[in-house]
């Protein structure tokens, strides 16, 4: 049997040092990750709330607990939720249809 050239201590450094730099390189991705989803939940929020502004005149002037009475009103109907239902089936069936290519896109 051919001797290793690097005596075992050696080798098993080395290994350590290796699990150490991979487990820091998945600690860098998840970061990557998670920065990722959240500036497009942040993106996501900005344009909602520039919707609701754009059909709402002085919303700028109406309070958080005023909007929120006012979506409440708004969206407590049954055709509301009915539609809210609607869209959602049909996005979950054009995800579903993908594949699972984005596996964090239940979040949020």
């Amino acid at each position: 049997m051919p001797k290793s050239k690097t005596p075992i201590g050696e080798q098993i450094v080395k290994a350590k040092s290796d699990i150490k730099q991979s487990e820091n390189y998945l600690k860098t991705l998840l970061q990557k990750k998670n920065n990722l989803e959240r500036n497009a939940r942040t993106r996501r929020l900005i344009e909602r709330g520039a919707i609701l502004e754009s059909l709402i005149d002085g919303a700028v002037n109406l309070t958080n607990e005023q909007i929120k009475t006012l979506l409440r009103s708004a969206l407590c109907t049954a055709s509301a939720r009915e539609m809210a239902a609607a869209f959602i089936s049909r996005n979950n069936t054009t995800i579903a249809g993908q594949g699972d290519t984005n596996p964090s896109a239940e979040t949020d």
